[in-house]
């Protein structure tokens, strides 16, 4: 929890103007689970009325093995009087991206769903998460919340409420899938807007973080030529190379005329809280722009 003479991590951030830009969670592939209910500070092995802590481990390990990202979800608002046990799978690498969805008896079921997604359905509708997790990080709670309240109500069937995503002091966020893209401050906006781009296969510069299967570097790269061209294309901008080198990083992006060549400083932050449960502060990755060429 936060202390008491403390500003909440969200809005500490906020009067920092920290960077939104590069710090989106990394991940090629997504398993989302349905866990309907109250969920502990670790979704799967602190929600017992929901999930043994056991089972929940065992299903947290085989994703991870599979180098997959895992979250729980649930709908917003009251919860049915019969428990759902929905999945979907998304591979959110460019140009392969994929969205399956399928439903299980129960919890123990969730260990024998295919992690390739074959034994679902192709989903013809994105899949949006918002970070609701309250009792991971009060600003998820108490921005997430609202933001997918203003979400669900203009498209009820493809919202969620999810564990926690990463970003804490970026609250309210949000993930859409299959592409996985990474939204924040996502409740200082039209936050159902952002939706509404993204089915016009549109994206706001300003609220992104990136996509999750793209690298940091890159990620910030993007948002130096977006912010310069105005492209807003989700399909615009995909990285041809990243070279890493000695506090700079040179990223070459696909342009609509041509490759560009960005380079970006790397640098970190002075010491922040970036959590409101954090205790010790430590500094975060930063990126800032050296130089946009057309090759």
């Amino acid at each position: 929890m936060t202390a008491p003479d403390r500003l909440p991590c969200s809005d500490q951030s906020l009067a920092r103007n920290d960077p939104i830009y590069g710090t989106a969670s990394a991940g090629h592939s997504w398993l989302l689970l349905e866990l309907p209910g109250a969920w502990g500070h670790s979704a799967f092995l602190q929600s017992p009325s929901i999930i043994d802590p056991e089972l929940g481990r065992a299903v947290v390990r085989r994703a991870e093995k599979a180098g997959m990202r895992i979250a729980a979800i649930r709908r917003h608002g009251r919860r049915a009087p019969t428990p759902r046990w929905r999945w979907f799978i998304a591979h959110s690498d460019i140009g392969s991206e994929a969205l399956y969805h399928g439903e299980v008896d129960g919890p123990r079921d969730y260990l024998d769903v295919a992690l390739d997604g074959t034994d679902g359905t192709v989903s013809e509708q994105p899949l949006v998460a918002i970070c609701a997790h309250g009792k991971h990080d009060q600003c998820c709670a108490v921005r997430g919340r609202g933001a997918t309240a203003a979400i669900s109500a203009a498209y009820p069937e493809i919202t969620w409420e999810c564990s926690h995503l990463g970003g804490d002091r970026f609250a309210a966020t949000m993930l859409i899938l299959p592409e996985g893209l990474c939204y924040g401050r996502v409740d200082s906006t039209d936050s159902a807007g952002l939706v509404r781009l993204y089915l016009e296969g549109r994206l706001d510069n300003e609220f992104l973080r990136g996509r999750t299967s793209v690298p940091h570097a890159a990620q910030a790269a993007q948002y130096f030529v977006r912010a310069k061209s105005g492209d807003d294309r989700i399909i615009g901008l995909p990285p041809l190379e990243v070279e890493r080198g000695e506090g700079r990083v040179r990223v070459v992006l696909s342009g609509e005329s041509g490759p560009i060549e960005v380079i970006v400083n790397e640098e970190h932050s002075e010491p922040l809280l970036s959590q409101c449960s954090a205790k010790h502060p430590g500094r975060v990755r930063v990126y800032t722009l050296a130089s946009i060429t057309a090759l």
